[in-house]
């Protein structure tokens, strides 16, 4: 049987998630053949894509996270209660907004509208 430890897994991501945002970060000064007039705004489409992605996983971990609540409950009133489908159905879906409001919000940074 697989057992969950949520602390290790957690700790082990931030660490990785880490690493992957210093070598996002500090890789395009290693490989400038020569300073350009443009060289601060270098490091703008990295962070930027930094910021989509926790853009998106902010809002895909958010939805995770309530509709694994709501799905349980959910499943609960339709075992008792058939008839209730549609207004679990209707709180289920509610929390699907988190994940779109968070890709939106990650391309609105990649494409750099704001």
């Amino acid at each position: 049987m697989i057992r969950y430890n949520g602390s290790k897994l957690s700790i082990s991501a931030i660490i990785v998630g880490l690493v992957l945002a210093g070598f996002t970060l500090f890789s395009t000064q290693v490989f400038a053949a020569e300073p350009s007039p443009a060289a601060s705004e270098g490091l703008t489409k990295p962070l930027l894509a930094i910021a989509a992605a926790i853009a998106i996983a902010g809002g895909l971990i958010g939805t995770g996270n309530a509709q694994q609540g709501i799905g349980a409950a959910g499943m609960g009133i339709i075992a008792e209660k058939p008839e209730k489908f549609g207004q679990v159905l209707f709180f289920f879906v509610i929390p699907e907004t988190l994940w779109i409001i968070g890709f939106v919000l990650g391309i609105i940074l990649l494409l750099g509208i704001l």
